[in-house]
């Protein structure tokens, strides 16, 4: 249990104490620095320990917000001010001067003035404010939520002391928290359609003790009963799974909203959400080609295409953020220009809805499903996401091209990672790395053209093998430098498009019944393994280890092999293999990836919540 130390005597009438146990705070009290000190020593390392200004006047919430978030090391609101296991040393450092410099006692017994925000040395009277000074002053970093209209204070005297308190009264506190749950930034159907009423049920949810991994799985679970009812292939199937996905997409919501409202954040969590979302759509995309096929209408080719164009917009978000977001000089007039137009009214939620965000993506998919076919399902958001892919690859290209960013070693290290390079890469980088121009993006770009384009044209064939060759040496050619150019971040996206768009041709001029089912369960199992590289980047984690992406061979030999295979084996063989291969990869990424993230989950991992897009 973690535990707070009052410093100083409540006032009478105060809620203070009930306020923090209610936040699951021991409460303890200190009369003075060094009896604080005392307190703060008898509390495991482990545990989170808050000192508190007995005088606090304020919101609950504030104080939620101050001491409980579990994602940041020290963390402090006026008045008050908190430490995980990993900030306790600086905390108990910064309190033993503080107690050596006031000879124990100083200002103990000293009123403490008005304080409206922490770090104000002309404000800071209280011990939790002293505190925050001498850890600012230490460099530590010292998180300070956003308050808003929330009341966070230590009066000075009774008058200021009535004035906090009416200033709280003013202020519905669980309105505010029930608004701050919501996703600040967010797509227009999940804006105006689903958060006014599942901010509601995530409510519903604190109250009752479900976890945010609980509404993750739920909405999983929903979910994959939606993709079974349109696997029925009946009207009344598709109608009853364009229902649950929509249910699925509410409580999908609900999670991160349950998240934010009760400052639930974990590792393990933001994995589950993240993975949990392109498991949910692709097994979907899975049901609608199954109940297509049981009408006799064959659209594996669709749902694959529609599995590749999506991913490859994903990696597209995932690469240009990398290799932007700690550039220094990162600024350019079409950035300028899109920040304008994002403080624009209506322009605003016309940018957020030509993206195709997931709230309008699956409300598209789900209306469709029931009205429709799954072939003009497919149509639509085939046509939906080549547009969505087109608006903000050039956008991006266009900021690339007229900002003079200087990327960080940091930034080529994580585009690198998400190129998923292999051994035969490994091998052939160090003949690439010679003083001529630096191609880049370009090696990669022809590559990513040469191959699908062969494969389309000749099939199945020896021909495509050369090519496939000719590829790995691109790939080699394109990762020899450091990934620092301008349009580098373009090199990991074009080599899943060059990967999964080969799959996806050979397996369709294969023309053997169950060969594109089994390409789908391949490019599932490799988009798997890419999906989870970025969420161990954006987690701080790192990488998947060298020896995981060796053993699934890299993206130019999975590519190298599949091209081998299709010309080597008989189309019915052909199908058996990328069975066979899909099988493998998925159970050697899977094992890995879930030993990894239930490991740091318990191993103490830093909790983290990411935002992200509204994918």
């Amino acid at each position: 249990m973690p535990t707070a130390i009052l410093t100083g005597q409540p006032v009478p009438g105060s809620s203070i104490e009930s306020d923090l146990r209610d936040l699951g705070f021991d409460v303890r009290t200190a009369s003075d620095p060094a009896d604080a000190e005392a307190l703060l020593a008898a509390v495991p390392g482990e545990e989170r320990v808050a000192l508190v200004d007995a005088h606090f006047v304020g919101h609950p919430h504030a104080l939620r917000l101050g001491l409980t978030d579990p994602r940041f090391p020290l963390a402090a609101v006026p008045g008050a001010v908190t430490a995980r296991a990993e900030g306790r040393q600086a905390l108990t450092r910064a309190l033993a001067r503080e107690t050596s410099a006031a000879g124990g006692t100083a200002h103990a017994g000293a009123p403490a003035r008005t304080t409206l925000s922490v770090g104000d040395p002309a404000g800071v009277d209280s011990l939790a404010d002293r505190i925050v000074t001498a850890l600012d002053a230490d460099g530590a970093t010292v998180h300070r939520p956003e308050l808003g209209s929330l009341v966070a204070a230590v009066p000075a005297d009774p008058q200021a002391r009535n004035e906090a308190r009416q200033a709280v009264a003013a202020v519905d506190d669980e309105a505010v928290r029930l608004k701050s749950a919501v996703k600040a930034r967010d797509g227009f159907f999940t804006t105006f359609f689903i958060s006014p009423y599942s901010r509601y049920i995530a409510r519903w949810c604190a109250r009752r003790g479900l976890t945010p991994n609980q509404v993750t799985t739920a909405s999983l679970l929903t979910a994959l009963i939606a993709a079974s009812c349109a696997a029925t292939g009946t009207r009344a199937g598709f109608v009853a799974a364009g229902v649950l996905l929509i249910v699925s997409f509410v409580l999908d919501c609900t999670d991160g909203q349950l998240a934010r409202y009760s400052l639930q954040y974990s590792t393990l969590g933001a994995w589950l959400d993240a993975t949990f979302d392109r498991a949910k759509e692709y097994a979907y995309y899975a049901g609608l080609a199954l109940g297509a096929a049981r009408g006799g209408d064959d659209v594996w080719a669709l749902a694959l295409g529609a599995m590749v164009l999506q991913t490859c917009r994903h990696v597209v978000d995932f690469s240009f953020n990398e290799a932007n977001h700690d550039a220094t000089a990162n600024t350019s007039p079409t950035a300028a220009l899109s920040d304008k137009l994002d403080s624009v009214g209506w322009t605003v939620w016309v940018r957020r809805m030509i993206v195709l965000p997931i709230g309008e993506r699956w409300a598209m998919i789900a209306v469709l499903t029931a009205a429709t076919t799954p072939r003009i399902t497919f149509y639509a958001l085939l046509a939906g996401c080549a547009l969505a892919a087109t608006y903000t690859t050039a956008g991006r290209v266009l900021r690339s091209l007229t900002r003079r960013a200087e990327r960080t070693d940091r930034a080529a290290q994580a585009l690198a990672d998400l190129a998923d390079s292999g051994p035969l890469v490994e091998l052939l980088t160090p003949f690439c790395r010679g003083k001529g121009p630096r191609l880049g993006w370009l090696s990669a770009a022809a590559g990513a053209v040469l191959l699908p384009l062969a494969a389309w044209v000749w099939g199945p064939n020896w021909w495509v093998v050369l090519i496939a060759g000719l590829y790995v040496l691109l790939s080699a050619e394109a990762v020899a430098h450091p990934l620092k150019g301008a349009l580098d971040w373009l090199v990991p996206p074009l080599f899943r498009a060059a990967e999964y768009g080969t799959v996806l041709i050979l397996a369709a001029k294969s023309d053997v019944n169950g060969a594109l089912p089994a390409a789908f369960g391949l490019v599932a199992a490799v988009a798997y393994h890419h999906y989870d590289t970025v969420y161990r980047i954006r987690g701080d984690a790192g990488a998947p280890p060298a020896w995981l992406v060796r053993a699934v061979g890299g993206q130019e030999g999975r590519t190298l092999l599949v091209t081998v295979l299709a010309a080597l084996l008989t189309a019915a063989q052909f199908k058996v293999a990328l069975t066979v291969l899909a099988v493998a990869v998925a159970l050697v990424v899977l094992v890995e990836s879930i030993r990894f993230w239930v490991a740091a989950h318990q191993g103490g991992a830093p909790a983290v919540h990411d935002e992200g897009e509204p994918a």
